[in-house]
């Protein structure tokens, strides 16, 4: 067909699509002529014919001529049918049919194309299936549309599977059009240089196409460069295709930009390239992958005057034009900005320069290649080589993944030995074994598994032996060996047969897996069609004259940055140092808010937070604040000290922004998933006003998301107010304004407040206007942005019915899915949740009491992945549900049971495609539904609110309270848990100790005249009864009285003797815990005015060893236990059982010991000085409530008392909480541990040293209190005195002000 003919032809069916694409036709409808129909017999080859009227050309649709079809001499999987179309043909369906009147049809086939009759490529579907559905009976038509058109001349069919009761038989029909292009070949040093000047009209989109394709995996595609020093250039650098864009002729990377896509590209196949150029990006496609590419402001704009295509020539060039990097192949299509420069080329337009030897057609070497596609594959090749005396010569190129497999074996004649050419680990090795010698080894190369064609040349002559890899630009071993290497007249290439029988081979290593091609014998290459056509040699499990090899990391199945590496069969992803796991990176190992660490028992420190879970947002690290109530997260920024304003010559404005240390998309998603967030926005002032007294603003803050826009309301006002939170309060010092500052008064004076509003934080900068009269100084402070309430944690719907449920949209989770959700229930059985497709599905469902069913189907066919518990899931706990579902496997987790797992299938389908809603708490057919809570669904990192869509559906309620049944467990140290309407909290106020939850010990360093008194009131006696006869409800007497008692605490002292506890009533009846002279511990009861004290012993000694030692005391009428540390348990028996009546307690020096015993006056008078720890009388801890109730509780403190971390227990706990050392950054994170507190060291030093000299000084106040103390006496009812701050601007500056009357004397000497 001559030229114009083509070009008519080409815009007729460009003609034509636009007009059926005005009538919604698509261009697969309009390309779908038949193509075989009309073809003569000699377009039709076949591997063989079982007679003449059985002959490939009677395989066409639909006709009954011959036999009614093609059938092959015999029934294997080793015959194929071959169709010539006789050019070039797009291709968009095939279609199959059984031979005629028989019992003789195909069941499944495969599809392979070629532009030559060689080097064939297997069509694979868009989950990389390559087997297509045949027939089920002779005469009925089965078509499949082709997901993606193949261009291609020569097709061929290979039976896979038919009718077992017949043979092979096949009639068929292929559909599509003509395929018209333009094409250029290349040499290695020809080449097109295009001047693109005056160049083409401006578009909003600037665009380069081509398609090429080539045996050589390196060489430059095409370069072009402007005027302004921007080049662009496309090349080929070890199959795959890079895209370098440059400013300048540095190698900087700041003046470059490199992208890299596809693989494999060197397989003499066309691949499609395209690049889209958009303002501030472009689109990178290779064949069926597209890259998005954000791109700098230097490489937006492309002034290309020129290009080069097949090398990169011309006037400065930004790389040398050496031939080998210069393009050997073929090109079609070359359009830039929708010109076709290959037809401007064949015009001989003098825009073009041709150098060296350019054709318009494609000519290519015929290349047949060999894949091994399973381990039981192996070439058997017998008479190709002739015996020779003098040595042998064998040659072959290799490509695979594997890191091992044997390339080569065979015998050496009449010696009694073998030779072995193999790989292991990724290096090509070399063993000889003779009778009588010792082994020969040798090796050469790396990295041999890296998907490349590797030469390989193996030649022994005259005593010299040489292994050769990649040739000259290769390695190369050698040796001598003492005897003569030469061959049988047998080889065995990547395998031997697996028959037992076979003596003839022998393998001690794996099988080969990939391809070789370009086998030679003595400098002879090998006919690898006559192997295929069984005229030489024997194979199994061989594809003949192609390489299949597939490239399984491109496009890489590893999410989140996880590094691919494969092998033939399969890949793998590396996760580490990603925050990610699972077979393909999916799922994060951090968790999405501080709330979800909470409760898991973590405390206040900085943790690594995923906000979106398995989303595209990285995971950061950011401070949890767990010791307050709520759970706040904290995001700091780089200003958060109070800076001061003063004027400054030549500037009118005061302007500052805020950096935070969490990103844009993660600050948008911690503030859209909390419950409130607040910023603190202090502002003092002294003449230097927020606002003008018309309403300008003459200062200002930006917040919100992205940029942020302009707001004028300050802390505790409201957006759009233009006030502060004294004008919505209306206490402003001057009524006439809305903010104290407006009053322009030369008094300090403040607007603060916190800003409460989600849509206007976090703070990103602040503007002061009016900074510059004289005498205007301001001081500013914007703290931390901070939220709490996890809206994800606690959303939840209670579902009452098996029949009810919630519907959501369709789940996209098409080539990976995770789902995590908690449950409980008092059922035995119900389906959580199920999305339906045509074909395909999700379920998760509670199989039974004990089993947990994940299900699916992808097309593969349903796939189950179980986990039993051993325990009982219906026991209206919470249980912690987790599903994952990838290309590579499927899992699923239950609470912290080890997680089960399914491999998926290595080539078949990997698309989940959905369509009907997702039902949650039951499925589509409204049987087997869910009765029961379900709580924080994420799908994909996402979270379904259940409560919102309960709120509307019949049948369920919104919410699900009873958390302690769960979380109780997390409440320590008698901590009593309380439910909320969503969470819980731990009560502490009955234990010793303190913390979220009631983990952190409460301590104090004692003095020797150290005391602290607590007198028990009527309510709280009442409490303390019910405590103590906890043992024994019989216990309660009354509601004043005691006949039980638990004691706690734990000391750290070398005082001995000294006094640890001390309890009395007013009826001088006492208990007494102290340690003796002799370092024992004692506990003396005197219940019984009338009669002696009775001194209980233990016999641990050494308890003054200045370490820490818990004790632990029970009494129960006249019954009482004793535990010291971990000792055994002692056991006593009073001789008197009355109550205690009026009770107080002291800790540390008894003041009035008038009637005690001499001894045991002594000792009280000592005092204590030492350690002291979580102090608990059966509810009531007097440590704790003089340390952090002091105001609130009947207790009375003399001496000082500071609180220390001096029990280990609670060192290490609060330690955790307020410091966390840093155990480096570099290592591996504990997904529950808190990290390092991010403050600088140097600021940890300067603090060190203000803490000493603030110690030194309080130090001598002590003293001199102390001296004013004893002079003024120990009377209780002191004058109260405030302190008035002067008018000063260092004042002005404090972060608090006390708003208390005052404090008694013994009350202050706490706080000194």
């Amino acid at each position: 067909m001559d030229l114009w003919s083509k070009k008519v032809r080409g815009i007729i069916t460009q003609v034509a699509l636009i007009l059926f694409s005005s009538f919604g036709v698509t261009w697969g409808e309009i390309c779908h002529s038949p193509l075989v129909h009309n073809l003569p017999p000699s377009s039709f080859r076949s591997s063989s014919q079982l007679s003449g009227s059985h002959g490939p050309g009677f395989a066409k649709l639909n006709r009954r001529e011959g036999a009614g079809g093609w059938s092959p001499l015999s029934s294997d999987k080793y015959q194929w049918l071959e169709v010539d179309l006789g050019e070039r043909t797009q291709i968009t369906a095939v279609a199959t049919q059984g031979r005629y009147g028989s019992s003789d049809w195909l069941t499944s086939y495969l599809l392979m194309f070629s532009d030559t009759g060689h080097n064939w490529r297997q069509y694979r579907q868009e989950d990389s299936i390559g087997a297509f559905p045949g027939n089920s009976n002779a005469d009925s038509v089965v078509q499949h549309k082709l997901q993606h058109h193949v261009i291609t001349r020569y097709v061929r069919l290979i039976p896979l599977d038919w009718n077992p009761n017949g043979r092979i038989g096949l009639r068929l029909e292929t559909y599509g059009c003509p395929h018209d292009s333009d094409v250029v070949s290349f040499d290695g040093r020809s080449s097109l240089l295009f001047r693109l000047s005056p160049r083409p009209r401006q578009t909003t989109m600037e665009s380069i196409s081509v398609t090429f394709k080539t045996l050589r995996n390196s060489g430059i595609l095409l370069h072009a460069e402007g005027r302004n020093e921007h080049s662009l250039t496309l090349e080929l650098e070890k199959g795959k295709l890079l895209l370098l864009l440059r400013k300048g002729r540095s190698s900087s990377p700041d003046s470059q930009h490199l992208i890299s896509l596809g693989s494999l590209l060197d397989d003499q196949h066309w691949h499609h390239v395209a690049v889209e150029h958009h303002s501030t990006h472009l689109n990178l496609t290779v064949d069926k992958s597209t890259l998005w590419v954000q791109i700098g402001q230097k490489f937006t704009h492309w002034d290309h005057d020129q290009m080069s295509v097949g090398a990169a020539q011309g006037l400065g060039s930004w790389r040398s034009a050496g031939s080998h990097r210069n393009f050997h192949g073929c090109l079609e299509n070359l359009v830039y900005n929708s010109v076709n420069l290959i037809d401007l080329t064949k015009q001989k337009d003098q825009r073009v320069t041709m150098k060296g030897n350019v054709t318009f057609s494609c000519t290519e070497p015929v290349s047949v290649a060999l894949t091994f596609t399973s381990p039981l594959s192996f070439l058997w090749l017998t008479g190709v080589m002739e015996p020779s005396s003098t040595g042998v010569m064998v040659g072959l190129q290799f490509r695979t993944w594997n890191k091992a497999g044997l390339l080569l074996t065979f015998d050496l004649p009449k010696q009694g030995g073998a030779v072995w050419l193999y790989l292991s680990k990724a290096r090509l090795h070399l063993l000889i074994h003779k009778a009588g010698r010792a082994p020969l080894e040798l090796d050469a190369g790396s990295a041999l598994s890296d998907g490349q064609w590797h030469s390989v040349e193996l030649l022994s002559r005259r005593g010299h032996l040489t292994v050769t890899v990649d040739g000259d630009e290769g390695a190369t071993a050698h040796a001598s060996p003492s005897f003569l290497i030469t061959t049988g007249g047998q080889l065995f290439f990547g395998g031997c047969p697996a028959e037992e029988s076979s003596q003839q081979c022998v393998n001690p290593f794996k099988s080969f897996q990939g391809c070789m091609r370009l086998l030679t014998m003595d400098n002879k290459p090998v006919d690898l069609i006559m192997v295929q056509q069984r005229l030489m040699g024997n194979h199994s499990h061989l594809q003949i004259d192609m390489c299949g090899i597939i490239d399984r990391c491109s496009p890489s199945h590893c999410e989140h940055g996880g590094s691919c590496s494969q092998s033939w069969s399969t890949f793998h992803c590396n996760c580490s140092s990603t925050g990610y796991s699972g077979a393909t990176c999916h799922s994060s190992i951090y968790e999405q808010s501080c709330e979800a660490y909470k409760h898991k028992g973590n405390i206040s420190g900085y943790y690594y937070i995923d906000v979106d879970g398995s989303g595209p947002i990285r995971p950061q690290l950011i401070y949890c604040n767990m010791t307050e109530d709520k759970t706040w997260i904290v995001i700091q920024h780089n200003n958060t000290e109070l800076t001061r304003v003063r004027p400054t010559l030549g500037r009118t404005q005061h302007s500052a922004r805020f950096e935070y240390t969490s990103g844009e998309e993660q600050l948008a998603a911690i503030i859209s998933q909390s419950e409130h967030c607040e910023q603190e926005l202090t502002y003092h002032c002294r003449k230097s006003r927020l606002n003008t007294a018309d309403g300008p603003s003459l200062s200002w803050w930006v917040g919100g998301p992205g940029a942020g826009q302009v707001q004028t309301y300050w802390g505790g006002a409201a957006p759009n107010s233009q006030q502060c939170a004294c004008g919505l309060q209306e206490k402003c010092v001057d009524p006439k304004h809305h903010c104290n500052c407006d009053a322009d008064r030369t008094e300090w004076t403040n607007d603060s407040g916190l800003l409460t509003h989600k849509e206007t934080l976090p703070v990103r900068s602040l503007v002061l206007g009016d900074v510059q009269r004289p005498g205007s100084e301001s001081a500013y402070r914007v703290g931390h942005l901070r939220c709490h309430g996890d809206k994800n944690v606690w959303n939840a719907a209670f579902f009452d019915k098996e029949t009810s449920y919630l519907h959501f949209p369709t789940f996209h989770g098409e080539l990976s899915a995770d789902i995590s959700f908690l449950f409980k229930t008092t059922s035995s059985s119900g389906v959580f949740l199920e999305n339906l497709g045509i074909k395909d599905f999700i379920r998760i469902e509670l199989s039974s009491s004990t089993e947990v069913l994940f299900s699916f189907d992808v097309g593969n066919g349903p796939l189950e992945v179980r986990v039993t518990a051993g325990f009982p899931l219906d026991d209206n706990r919470w249980h912690h549900i987790r599903a994952e579902r990838n290309v590579k496997e499927a899992s699923l987790r239950l609470d912290e049971l080890p997680a089960a797992t399914q491999e998926a299938p290595a080539d078949g389908h990997i698309h989940l495609q959905l369509n009907s809603q997702l039902f949650i708490g039951g499925t589509a057919s409204r049987q087997k539904g869910f009765r029961g809570c379900i709580r924080s669904l994420q799908m994909n990192g996402v979270t379904l609110d259940l409560e919102e869509r309960a709120k509307i559906t019949p049948g369920v309620q919104a919410g699900c309270p009873g958390h302690c049944s769960s979380y109780g467990s997390l409440c320590q140290n008698q901590g009593h848990c309380v439910e909320r309407p969503n969470s819980f909290f731990c009560d502490c106020g009955q234990s010793a100790y303190t913390g979220t939850f009631c983990e952190r010990e409460v301590s104090a360093s004692f003095k020797s005249g150290t005391s602290i008194s607590y007198t028990f009131r009527e309510q709280v006696l009442s409490n303390l009864n019910r405590t103590s006869s906890s043992i024994q409800p019989s216990s309660i007497y009354s509601d004043t009285t005691l006949r039980a008692e638990n004691i706690s605490l734990s000391f750290r002292t070398s005082q001995s003797p000294a006094l640890l506890l001390y309890v009395s009533s007013h009826h001088r009846e006492y208990l007494a815990l102290l340690l003796n002279k002799h370092d024992q511990l004692e506990v003396r009861y005197r219940l019984d005015s009338s009669k002696d004290t009775e001194i209980l012993r233990s016999k641990v000694r050494n308890l003054a060893n200045g370490q820490l030692h818990a004790v632990t005391i029970s009494r129960l009428a006249d019954s009482v236990s004793l535990q010291i540390d971990r000792n055994t348990k002692e056991d006593f028996n009073l001789s008197s059982d009355v109550e205690f009546n009026a009770i107080r307690i002291v800790v540390g020096r008894l003041q009035d010991s008038i009637n005690l015993d001499p001894e045991l006056s002594r000792v009280a008078s000592l005092g204590y000085t030492g350690c002291l720890s979580a102090v608990l009388f059966n509810s009531i801890s007097p440590l704790k409530a003089a340390l952090l109730n002091l105001q609130t509780s009947p207790i009375t403190v003399t001496s000082p008392l500071v609180q220390s971390m001096c029990g280990s227990s609670s060192a290490n706990s609060y330690t955790a909480e307020t410091t966390h050392h840093l155990s480096g950054q570099s290592g591996s994170v504990g997904r529950g541990q808190p990290l390092v507190n991010a403050i600088r060291s140097d600021s940890a030093m300067i603090g060190g040293v203000i803490a000493v000299v603030i110690f030194v000084t309080v130090s001598a106040l002590v003293v001199m209190a102390r001296v004013l103390y004893r002079r003024k006496g120990t009377c209780q009812n002191q004058e109260t005195k405030t302190v008035k701050p002067e008018d000063s601007p260092e004042l002005a500056f404090s972060s608090q002000t006390s708003t208390q009357n005052g404090l008694s004397e013994n009350q202050r000497e706490y706080f000194i």
